[in-house]
Order: C-alpha cells, then structure tokens, then sequence
C-alpha cells in the first residue's frame, strides 16, 4: 500500500508543533525540510544529537522520516556559491542516516542568475550536461561513502529536464549512491503539457529502476509566463511553476492521476507519495484527493 505523506515544511514552527500538525492530517510519512524554529539545522549547524532529536520525534509520532531535502542550485553560476551549495548537500548526506533516512533530494541546477526555476540557454549545452555529470558522480560517491543515496529531482527548466535527459544522466552515474525522486509533473513544459498520458508511460518504462520515492501535485497550461509561487517557508516549497506551465496541488490540474498512481502502484506497491506544492488550508483537500485516487486504483 503507498503511504502518503507531506513536506514539513507546509506546517513551519517548532518540531513538536510540525509533528502534532502532520499526525492531525492523518499523513503517514513525511520528507524532511529543516526547517524548525527550536532546532538549528542551517548550513554548517547540523549534528548527529540534533538528528537524532528529529529522528526520535518522528519516530515516536509513527512518522517515518523518507527522504531530506536539500534543494539547491548545483550548478550556480557564481563558483563561491555553487561550492557553497554543494557542500551543503554532502553535510545533509553525511547525517542522513542520523535522520534516519538514506535518501536526500536536490534539483540539478540552472544558470540563470535570477532564478533557481528559470531557464538559461546554457543548460540546454553538452558543457552543461557534463558539468552536471560530474557533479552527480562526487554526490553519488560521497553519498555512497557514507550509506546514503542522493535523488536527482529534475525540473524541466533546469539542466536535466528531460525524459531522455534523466535517462542519460542516470545510465552514465550508474552508481548505487544516486537515484531518481520521481514527479511526473517536472518533466512538462510547452512541448508536451498537452501530451499528459504519453509522458507518464514513458517516464515509468525509461526511469523505473531508479525512483526510490514520489511526489504528488499537478501540472496545467498557463497563460500567464513569470514565476508563480505561494505559501511556504522555504522556495521550493512556495513555487508554482514558470512559463506555459503552472504547478498547482495535487486534483487542481490536468494530470491523470488515475494512471499515475495505478502506474506507480504496479511498480511500487509501497513507495512513499509526498504531497507538495499545497497551502495549509488546502491540505486537507489535497491528501483527500490522493487517498481517493489510491483506493480506486488500488494503490
């Protein structure tokens, strides 16, 4: 059976507060944000006492803890920044366990210098490809090292978008320190926004034997081309899409749930489905959405 969780981050404030949040949403599982207002968590302030803090939290509140997110742009322009970012993401992969987790998720990055969601024509270039790859190869190996699994969560506008894109990356990491966050939505953009149930089979019969847990929001045509977010602590959290397409939450859009999750649930009978891109009033909705779509699939 698919346990449905949610990010922490949609309920930000004290650890206990978030818990007592989440059990009363009726979630089963949740993606960590760190993200608490009584424990420090930032860049560089992360411990093994302080993991195992949240870990316990969780754990007593029946929530498993199924991955960590440490969305950051991996390959900012600026070479401070983009160190700085990387090692961020290998300070999560080096507490994972702590959490008591192995996964840790992070979009691959763009060059535009606005925006981490925005496209740049550089991340379109085989230089871009590879200045990724390389990336992901010190990820996969540092997180191997240290009995973790970096997630590769891609984003269309981003350098690894692409159905074909992801495929590559993973074919040529092929490394058990690397695997795939699974949202159909990220993979829309103009091109196919209105090719839904084509995408989704194409995306479980390239990419099935990398996705290690899912997410669960929705996709549709925009007429309105800038950035869109809404709430939330942290950005990726709050956005909701940039250009043609928008990224609202899970039933608000056009995507089939019904051959996503009976996709998913024939591939992965009990992967974690994280709900994001929802405002807390909506929450509710949301996860009654979802649970409906499961017990009509079966998943």
């Amino acid at each position: 059976m698919i346990n449905v969780g949610i990010f922490t981050g949609y309920y930000p404030g004290t650890l206990n507060h978030t818990i007592a949040k989440i059990q009363q949403a009726g979630m089963g599982c949740v993606q960590l944000d760190l993200e608490f207002t009584d424990v420090d968590l930032r860049r560089g302030h992360i411990t093994p006492e302080k993991a195992h803090q949240v870990r316990d939290a969780f754990r007593r509140a029946s929530l498993p803890i199924v991955a960590i997110s440490a969305y950051t742009n991996l390959v900012h322009p600026d070479p401070v920044k983009r160190a700085e970012n990387i090692a961020a993401v290998k300070e999560i992969l080096a507490h994972a366990r702590d959490f008591g987790t192995p996964y840790v998720i992070s979009e691959t990055g763009t060059y535009n210098t606005d925006s981490d969601w925005l496209y740049d024509p550089k991340n379109s270039t085989e230089e871009a490809y590879q200045e990724f790859k390389a990336i992901a190869k010190d990820l996969a190996t540092f997180a191997y090292e240290h009995n973790a699994v970096f997630l590769v969560e891609n984003y269309v506008n981003n350098i690894i978008g692409s159905v074909a894109q992801v495929a590559r990356l993973l074919r040529e990491v092929d490394h058990p320190g690397i695997g795939l966050a699974l949202d159909p939505t990220n993979y829309f953009d103009d091109s196919n926004i209105d090719h839904i149930d084509s995408t989704l089979h194409s995306i479980f019969d390239v990419l099935e034997s990398k996705i290690k847990i899912a997410h669960a929001k929705d996709c549709k045509r925009t007429d309105a081309v800038a950035e869109k977010f809404g709430g939330g602590a942290a950005e990726h959290n709050s956005f909701r899409g940039a250009g043609s397409v928008e990224l609202p939450a899970a039933g608000l859009g056009a995507l089939n749930y019904p051959l996503y999750l009976n996709l998913l649930a024939q591939k992965y009978p009990n992967i974690p489905l994280i709900i994001e891109h929802v405002d807390e009033h909506d929450i509710p909705r949301a996860k009654s959405f979802v649970d409906e779509v499961l017990m009509v699939t079966g998943g």
